[in-house]
């Protein structure tokens, strides 16, 4: 199940393992499937070329809303956040609710009000607010991404790629209050009714988010969550005219077409090594931590131990002994620690033999 290789050519193994599904063509311009537990790709189509991303962009203004405020905080509405461009929850000025109320406003109804009265309440200003969020783009590394305003109105500055929009959706679906909100089919928001315009909640198996998009411009913007049995993918499409039933395909095929594998176990034997001038001629080599991945049916995982094969004593039990890689068809999916099985001992020079050794008796 394993085997060496030199310790140079473990660094040019590929980092990530594509394996598009066997659907049909989505009619996105750009999508991915992202298997959020993994990080694995299942499948891509132009992931990283920068795009217009409309609403989706509000995946980050209610990310920053639920990480830096108290949701339950009440504020009262700005003039600057009432009548804005594009959808509306219908803000009033000087009217009262909930951070939540306007999450929900936000990501249900997809206001833009809701946006602009978030962003003067948690960034000072909208300006303030933007800084923000193009902070947290590079932190999570989002290096395709930049944001102009909190709400998605088109803006030749304000862009986004489908991985990094992927990657954000799977970072912002762990924050509860969040992943609560984007799940919510309907709620009352103060006096409002307010329903989720994600279609998907009603139609895939699992569905919990995340977010619609449209402009003229950008054109159907849509990024989705599902879950099933505790696993998560990611689905994101942009521009594309027939995205519900791209997105429904693509969830669909990846649950079932890939199956989540315990490749690695912690304690596992990984193999054995030689040890030169030791009290024993050879140590076993334990991976340190579990590795689980996504499989397909045909996928046969392979252990590739990177170094020269043999350790100098003394080993000690338990020291990292160096990574295990785990590859398919010669594509690194992942690695693991190992450490040594047992301690072997520098082996002991013989004792010298005096010349007068012989001429005395016990």
């Amino acid at each position: 199940m394993f085997k060496w290789i030199p310790r140079t050519a473990a660094a040019l193994l590929a980092a990530v393992l594509f394996l598009p599904l066997p659907a049909k063509a989505v009619s996105a311009q750009k999508a991915i499937l992202l298997d959020a537990n993994t990080g694995r790709v299942l499948y891509e189509k132009d992931p990283d070329s920068r795009s217009l991303i409309a609403s989706t962009t509000k995946i980050m203004t209610a990310l920053i809303v639920c990480e830096q405020c108290n949701v339950l905080d009440r504020m009262r509405i700005p003039k600057e956040a009432v009548g804005v461009e594009g959808s509306s929850m219908y803000l009033r000025e000087g009217e009262v609710l909930t951070l939540q109320e306007l999450l929900y406003g936000l990501m249900l109804s997809s206001g833009n009000d809701a946006a602009v009265a978030l962003a003067i309440y948690c960034g000072g200003t909208v300006e303030g607010f933007v800084q923000l969020m193009n902070d947290k783009a590079h932190r999570l590394g989002l290096t395709g991404t930049h944001f102009e305003n909190p709400n998605g109105l088109d803006s030749p500055g304000h862009y986004s790629t489908a991985r990094d929009l992927a990657k954000l959706g799977a970072y912002a679906m762990k924050n509860p209050i969040f992943s609560q909100t984007v799940s919510t089919k309907s709620v009352k928001a103060g006096q409002r009714s307010l329903q989720n315009h994600n279609k998907l909640l009603w139609r895939v198996e699992g569905a919990d988010g995340v977010k619609t998009g449209f402009t003229k411009a950008a054109g159907r913007t849509l990024v989705s969550s599902a879950t099933r049995d505790g696993r998560r993918l990611i689905c994101v499409t942009l521009n594309d005219g027939n995205d519900w039933q791209d997105h429904a395909t693509l969830l669909n095929n990846g649950f079932s077409r890939f199956t989540p594998s315990q490749i690695i176990s912690a304690g596992d034997c990984i193999g054995t090594v030689e040890v030169a001038g030791g009290e024993g001629d050879r140590v076993q080599l334990l991976a340190a931590e579990d590795f689980s991945f996504p499989l397909a049916e045909k996928e046969k995982p392979q252990i590739i131990l990177s170094g020269p094969g043999f350790a100098y004593a003394p080993v000690v039990q338990g020291k990292q002994a160096g990574v295990a890689y785990i590859c398919i068809e010669d594509n690194c999916i992942g690695k693991v620690p190992v450490v040594y099985a047992q301690t072997i001992e520098q082996e002991k020079p013989p004792k010298k033999q005096h010349f007068w050794d012989g001429w005395f008796g016990d």
